[in-house]
């Protein structure tokens, strides 16, 4: 995770995020999936893994899911496993997490950036048309802040330039476009099992989710050193596996994961009753359901206000600055366009204190402080 992600200067009255609340009621439960994996002594895929990956892809509505390390390994290899690679452009929305971006040059293929959507921050298909070229093969929507992009368009666009559409889920485990789950909408797609995810491991992990059985028996064999069966090595893979323990972890907060987007929700909800003037919320699209892995507002004098909350006790992120075309190893792929509504979100998103155990009373701290900030700012 970005270093702005955590404001480790708020000590005080309400966290950022608190995973030991999240973890107690589950804790006996992952005590024996760890015991399980240690008496087993499947560390590596496995058993565990082969269970999970099973779970998981019912989860999510798609026939296949494949575990490996990290959220970004899943952009990378999904990309890799697709086809596609050197020679390739592929859209990305400016506002994102820098491993959206990053996933695409780690596949040999180059970034082309597009603008964003003014309210939800998600990628403007009309933006995306306008970059697409004789070299775009892919687009890669991001469903930020846990809230799906608008994929009927998308969708119907990349099939008009015959595109591949990898989805960023990283952020968006459990949300629906329309009924559909996140995950499921597109070619393929890409989570992080990040802690502070909404599905976290007790470390690191990510997964590719697809109906695609070629994508999918690819991406096995990518993460496992490009290995067919033991010792046949059929292609220049990775070693991006992912772990026995991870995946018995994983599969215990499974089970807790729609209760948490409902909590979360129904947060978000009492977060839009009491929020002050002089802020701006996520807009929320009426055909989504989005299970709020951050909660975003948007303010001007983000520093300076950001600074007085955490003097006050709370703590806040910040997702995500630079923009990320303007981040120096992307600096070279970016057009020349403005970009302005990214540029804007980067410079004016603030997240807010959000998970499942948030009390209301916290919420409420949270809501009045920055009350009392924003009043201030405006005398």
């Amino acid at each position: 995770m970005p270093a702005l992600e955590l404001d480790a200067t708020a000590a005080g009255k309400v966290p950022f995020v608190e995973l030991r609340r999240h973890h107690a009621p589950l804790a006996e439960e992952l005590k024996a999936a760890f015991e399980r994996v240690l008496d087993s002594s499947g560390f590596i895929l496995g058993l565990e893994v082969e269970r999970f990956e099973a779970e998981f892809a019912e989860f999510c509505e798609v026939k296949h899911c494949v575990g490996v390390g990290s959220g970004t390994a899943a952009l990378t290899l999904a990309l890799i496993a697709a086809g596609i690679g050197d020679g390739d452009e592929v859209i990305v929305p400016a506002h994102t997490y820098i491993a959206s971006a990053l996933a695409v040059l780690h596949a040999g293929a180059t970034p082309v950036f597009c603008d964003v959507e003014e309210g939800t921050g998600l990628i403007d298909v009309d933006s995306a048309s306008e970059v697409a070229g004789e070299r775009t093969a892919a687009i890669l929507p991001v469903h930020l802040y846990g809230q799906p992009c608008e994929m009927e368009a998308l969708t119907a666009f990349a099939e008009s330039k015959g595109l591949l559409v990898l989805e960023d889920s990283a952020q968006a485990h459990g949300a629906r476009y329309r009924g559909r789950r996140a995950g499921s909408l597109g070619d393929v797609s890409a989570f992080s099992f990040y802690p502070s995810k909404n599905l976290g491991a007790l470390g690191d992990g990510g997964a590719i989710c697809t109906d695609d059985a070629e994508i999918a028996e690819r991406a096995r064999r990518l993460r496992d050193l490009g290995q067919l069966r033991k010792g046949e090595h059929v292609e220049a893979g990775f070693n991006e596996r992912l772990d026995g323990i991870q995946a018995a972890l994983l599969g215990v907060k499974l089970s807790a994961l729609e209760a948490g987007n409902a909590e979360r929700r129904r947060l978000a909800a009492r977060y839009r009753e009491l929020l002050p003037p002089g802020c701006r919320p996520l807009e929320e699209a009426a055909d989504r359901e989005c299970v709020y892995h951050l909660f975003p507002i948007r303010v001007d004098d983000r520093e300076e206000i950001r600074g007085q909350l955490s003097q006050q006790g709370v703590a806040t992120g910040i997702h995500y600055w630079p923009a990320v075309h303007r981040q120096p190893p992307l600096r070279q792929h970016a057009s020349g366009a403005g970009l302005e509504r990214a540029v804007r979100w980067s410079e004016q998103e603030l997240s807010l204190p959000m998970f499942p155990e948030l009390t209301y009373r916290e919420l409420e701290t949270v809501a009045e402080a920055l009350g009392q900030v924003l009043e201030r700012a405006a005398r």
